[in-house]
This record gives C-alpha cells, sequence and structure tokens, in this order.
C-alpha cells in the first residue's frame, strides 16, 4: 500500500501517515514558470494499492488538476489499483440543475476523476447523497458522525436540554442520525434562500426554549445560515447555540462573522486546511478525521467493510 499526498492539505496527510504507521510516498508536484502543473512519482508504485489524498478545496480547480495529473500519472506508471481520497468533494453544491442552462458540475468533476485513472473514491459527508450515484466506480462516503458525537458527549455530557437541530430541511437526515445517536431532542429550522449565498430564517420547527442548541450541517461557506440561524435560536429562548460542520470552507469574511455572532463555538473537521483566520479564532476548532480516515483506508486496502464503521 502507497499514500501519496497532493498539496492541499499536508497537515492532513501528515497525520493520516502516523496513524496507518506508513510514510508518504515521495512525489515531485510542481509548477511551471506559467502555472502549468507538474507531476512525478519518485517512487516505484507498480502493482501498488495507491492512495491519493487531495481536497478540491481553494483554490478549488488548482487542487483538481493536481489530484487529476496524479492520478494519471499513476494510471501510466502501472499502479493496480488507484484511490482518489477527497476529505472534501468540491462542486458538490452543484449537483442539479438550478435552472435553464446550468452545469451539473458535481457529475462533471466525478467524470473526470474517473477518466483520470482513479479505480475507486474515499470521500467524506457528500453535499448531496446522489453524487455517489455520478460515480460507475465504487464510492465509500464517511459519516463524521462519530467524531462529531463523541466530542459532543465530552463537552456536553448527558441531559435532555440537549437540542440537535438540521439549519435546513436539506440536512434533516444528517442531523437526526446524530439526534439518535445522542439521545437527543430534534428540531429544524425553516428558511428561505433568495439568492447563491445569502438566505433568511423564517421558522423554528421543534421546541428549543430554554435548551443547548447543536446546529449540524455539512458546509460552512459564508457562514450567513449559521449565523442567522443561530440568531432565530435565540429569539426563541435557546439558552446557548454551538454549531458542528464538517467542512469548513469558511470564505471571506466568514470567521469574522462568526465571531459576532450568538455562537458559543464552531467545530468543523480538517476535511480542508485551517486558515490562519481559523488557527486565530477564540470561538472556531477543528477536529481530526485522519484515525477515521486511516481506519478506513485499511479496510479499503484488506478488502473489509468500510460501513461497518458506523453500525
Amino acid at each position: 500500500m502507497k499514500l501519496i499526498a497532493g498539496n492541499s492539505n499536508r497537515p492532513l496527510a501528515e497525520a493520516l501517515s502516523s496513524a496507518l504507521a506508513m510514510p508518504l510516498t515521495r512525489a515531485n508536484i510542481r509548477r511551471f514558470s506559467d502555472m502549468e502543473i507538474f507531476v512525478e512519482i519518485l517512487e516505484n508504485v507498480r502493482g501498488e494499492d495507491v492512495f491519493v489524498l487531495q481536497s478540491i478545496s481553494y483554490p478549488a480547480n488548482d487542487n483538481l488538476m493536481e489530484l487529476l495529473i496524479t492520478l494519471d500519472a499513476l494510471k501510466r506508471a502501472s499502479a493496480r489499483r488507484i484511490t482518489a481520497v477527497l476529505p472534501y468533494y468540491g462542486y458538490a453544491r452543484q449537483d442539479r440543475k438550478t435552472g435553464s442552462r446550468t452545469p451539473i458540475s458535481a457529475k462533471l468533476v466525478a467524470n473526470l476523476i474517473t477518466s483520470a485513472g482513479a479505480n475507486r473514491v474515499l470521500t467524506l459527508d457528500l453535499h448531496a447523497g446522489q453524487i455517489q450515484g455520478f460515480f460507475d466506480i465504487p464510492l465509500d462516503n464517511l459519516e463524521a458522525a462519530p467524531v462529531f458525537t463523541k466530542d459532543i458527549e465530552k463537552g456536553y455530557g448527558g441531559g435532555g436540554d440537549l437540542v440537535i437541530v438540521s439549519p435546513d430541511v436539506g440536512g434533516v437526515v444528517r442531523a437526526r442520525g446524530i439526534a439518535k445517536r445522542l439521545d437527543a431532542d430534534l428540531a429544524i429550522i425553516d428558511k428561505r434562500r433568495e439568492r447563491a449565498g445569502v438566505s433568511e430564517v423564517m421558522n423554528v420547527i421543534g421546541d428549543v426554549d430554554g435548551r443547548r442548541c447543536i446546529l449540524v450541517d455539512d458546509i460552512v461557506d459564508s457562514a450567513g445560515t449559521l449565523c442567522n440561524a443561530a440568531v432565530a435560536l435565540m429569539e426563541r429562548g435557546a439558552k446557548s447555540v454551538a454549531a458542528y460542520v464538517t467542512h469548513g470552507v469558511l470564505s471571506g469574511g466568514a470567521v469574522a462573522r462568526v465571531a459576532a455572532s450568538p455562537l458559543e463555538k464552531l467545530v468543523t473537521t480538517d476535511s480542508i486546511q485551517a486558515t490562519e483566520a481559523v488557527r486565530v479564532s477564540r470561538n472556531v476548532r477543528q477536529l481530526s478525521v485522519a484515525p477515521l480516515m486511516a481506519e478506513a483506508i485499511k479496510r479499503i486496502s484488506s478488502e473489509q467493510s468500510v460501513s461497518s464503521l458506523f453500525n
């Protein structure tokens, strides 16, 4: 088995290397003067089971192209099997046509990854479950729920005043899964989005008065949805509001927006490398998914069940 890391998330790659007790395969990934990407694998991978770690995060186009070229290099080097390990699957929010003459970019990216040489994909909390069907190769979609559940239990303990909140109707299944693990109640934010990046909270479904609320979602980008939801929950009598979100995109002034909101904390995973703003923030922190992904990689390599991780 070989583990190769792109440049999108070196800290997670090193954590995975440590968890697997396996050094990263040496590779030369650099840019020419015109910013073309060049990849050279510096070790023999013929007949090997190779895992390529790369998040399609900012800069998404550069990191995606780096992934595709690395996959092509491995395919031409006669690797036996190539697994694209994508802690964050970029373009996942473009999973359907939202209007006339618009693309389904999540499907296009799936085609590119397959054509470049990937034999299977390992990812974490896809934005939409149907993206699994965009691939004609096996895909394992891990869940951050066990990682979040453990941290919530440690920080909040028991108590019937805990409520798991979905910030929109689309995330109810995810929130319900964590609520079931914690034996907690569930609430839902009913919101209307007038245009991309702008959300308006309309109503809160469920009893949150005098209770500790935990918002659960898969992606936090501008943080507008989370902050609006936190305000709505506090206005309806919530004792406190925190958020657990798998992928901390946190673009633009998102970290400052979180700091100025009623959110007591925002917890994300390290699927996307932390920016300097995240590292110095007083109420944003990351949990590592390296142990979870390392265990999944071991099971894939040894042909064991991955779904049993979540039973």
